[in-house]
């Protein structure tokens, strides 16, 4: 669901500019957090120290929730990431590991049945404490022993226990080996991966997951929260952060961040304002709309500075999923047929202007897995089985084997009946494609149409007949998570919602075996390249869905007041340019001023 939140937080375009906080007075911790923050007086700060960014701000958490443990009701994504540090980042542009208030952080033996930690000696909280060892344990005892907390059952599954060794090192014993834990759990990058917590504060809480934190708590990142109502959200810098003085980044340049709520206000206007030099970013937007803003204004640019794609590839591609379990997705041929009738050259030029964002892989291109796509064994078999192949003659010929035959509509027809291809998606995020896939569809005699409806989400949990416009959240590294998807022991039962957004309840004893057997291997060991290889030839061979676009984020980047952006023709730390991920302090302390008054 953590992908999710952020998918419907962009499809709602994030109530009016002064609209009220969503109501969470059901929820005790919303009772128990203050309704708004209002400091005493309001320093100065002039606008070519400050950075205003257009996003929600109690979109997703009751005012005043700034612990990460306050569950539920806590995001990372409405400005809590400035409070709070990760022992790694890891930047995904440059493939590599951002070391933060651990220094180091390496497996203990070729087996990953232990992890030895390191802690920068000059890592701090904000009431100057240092960030200890006993912090780290309390983090990880506390995910590994509260059932509440988001990243609990990694933990069950895989930690066994939690050493301090000294104030500045601890070591984990996994039960199980765990050579992704370090990556996927303990690295933060896009919306993953945990924050160290202060043992000091949090061990002193009746109920850590129903304290809301607010100003009060203490945090190791590099901004105080100052300000917080429905219209707004303020944090200050402050000069103790221990990083600059670690060595880690430069002292910031942006002494305040603004976060303004554009919770239901029109993306027309949400660009307009970033025309006028009034937000400095926002959240990431259509085509058509980041397009317009470029021409309006030359000091703005984006990923790929004015030209298209407008944006870089964020960690959800999207496919077309369906139940596997019923008919006649059931059928391999019928999915297959499906994908045949899916021209992504057409996608390309129609909505990319010829950039290569249609996909045939249910995980994104980052640097590790390009190299695995590129692979000679994942190119023989996409030469072999040809997965992004349109061809309608022999769709019809699998559809016809699958014992469909043509009605007066042109529609494929067994037994009475049509095959169901309503497309369950979210409008504000797939208005523009989705009526494409419509019309190629039907040009392929499936009986499609779109739901953009309340009910999309929920009917795609439930397994409803139709097909499913659905991001992977997995894989960043290798392809072992997004193949996870698919292992049979998350396929659901009919009647049961599916899990973590596990949509095809596909079981296939085969696959299972191969990933089961890969688990315990790192990504360069060539047993796992084998593996994987199996696995991606097996995806494409029963078409377990239908990949269909590499997701994008198009993000204005207003450069009048503000330099540096991370970009493609300027990487910076390496990290995607989003301020809301998990990677957002290092977009805004990398940050240089333009000299604009």
């Amino acid at each position: 669901m953590r992908r999710l939140k952020l998918a419907l937080a962009a499809a709602m375009a994030i109530t009016a500019l002064a609209a009220p906080a969503a109501s969470f007075a059901q929820d005790s911790l919303a009772a128990s957090a203050p309704k708004e923050i209002t400091p005493a007086s309001l320093p100065d700060v002039p606008r070519n120290q400050t950075i205003v960014l257009g996003w929600g701000v109690a979109a997703s958490s009751p005012i005043g929730v700034t612990n990460p443990w306050a569950l539920p009701g806590y995001t990372h994504q409405e400005g809590n990431v400035f409070m709070w540090e990760p022992l790694m980042y890891f930047g995904i542009f440059k493939g590599e590991f951002i070391p933060w208030l651990a220094d180091s952080m390496e497996y203990t033996g070729t087996d990953f049945m232990g992890l030895e930690i390191k802690l920068n000696k000059d890592a701090k909280w904000s009431d100057g404490t240092p960030v200890t060892a006993a912090d780290v344990k309390f983090t990880f005892d506390g995910q590994l022993n509260n059932e509440k907390l988001p990243y609990h059952a990694n933990f069950q599954q895989f930690v066994d226990s939690t050493t301090i060794v000294d104030d500045l090192t601890v070591t984990v014993k996994f039960k199980t080996p765990a050579p992704r834990f370090k990556f996927e759990v303990l690295t933060q990058k896009f919306d993953t991966g945990i924050p160290i917590v202060p043992s000091a504060y949090l061990s002193k809480q009746a109920d850590v997951t129903t304290t809301p934190g607010s100003t009060e708590i203490p945090h190791s990142g590099p901004y105080d929260l100052i300000a917080w109502n429905a219209n707004q959200k303020i944090f200050d810098y402050r000069p103790d952060w221990w990083a600059v003085k670690a060595g880690r980044i430069a002292e910031p340049a942006v002494k305040r961040i603004i976060i303004a709520n554009i919770t239901g206000v029109s993306m027309d206007t949400v660009a307009q304002r970033i025309v006028n030099n009034e937000f400095d970013s926002a959240l990431d937007m259509r085509s058509s709309v980041i397009g317009n803003i470029l021409a309006q204004n030359a000091e703005v640019t984006t990923h790929t500075g004015n030209e298209s794609p407008f944006g870089y590839l964020d960690w959800w591609p999207n496919s077309l999923w369906m139940n596997t379990q019923i008919e006649p997705y059931s059928d391999p041929n019928v999915r297959r047929a499906i994908s045949l009738s899916i021209d992504r050259d057409t996608i390309n030029n129609v909505l990319y202007d010829g950039a290569g964002i249609a996909t045939i892989y249910p995980f994104p291109l980052y640097p590790n897995l390009q190299a695995f796509a590129d692979s000679p064994g994942v190119k023989a078999l996409e030469e072999q089985l040809q997965p992004g192949k349109f061809d309608l003659d022999e769709s019809a010929a699998l559809m016809t084997a699958a014992g469909f035959t043509k009605n007066g509509d042109g529609l494929w027809e067994k037994d009475g009946k049509t095959v169901n291809a309503t497309i369950q998606g979210f409008e504000n995020i797939h208005g523009d494609i989705v009526p494409i896939l419509v019309e190629m569809l039907r040009n392929g005699g499936f009986d499609a149409a779109i739901n953009f409806g309340p009910d999309a989400y929920q009917n795609m949990a439930d397994g409803k007949e139709g097909l499913y416009m659905f991001g992977h959240g997995a894989s960043l590294f290798d392809p072992f998570e997004a193949f996870n998807l698919f292992h049979g022991k998350y396929s659901n039962a009919i009647g049961t919602s599916a899990g973590n957004n596990r949509f095809s309840r596909y079981k296939n004893p085969e696959f299972d075996a191969i990933l089961d057997e890969i688990a315990p291997l790192s990504s360069d060991d060539p047993k796992f390249i084998e593996g994987a290889t199996k696995l991606m030839g097996m995806y494409w061979k029963d078409q377990i869905d239908v990949p269909i676009i590499q997701w994008l984020h198009r993000i204005a980047y207003n450069q009048h007041y503000w330099k540096n952006w991370p970009t493609a023709a300027n990487p910076a730390m390496g990290t995607n340019g989003a301020f809301w991920a998990q990677t957002g302090t290092l977009v805004i302390t990398s940050l240089q001023p333009t000299g604009a008054q």
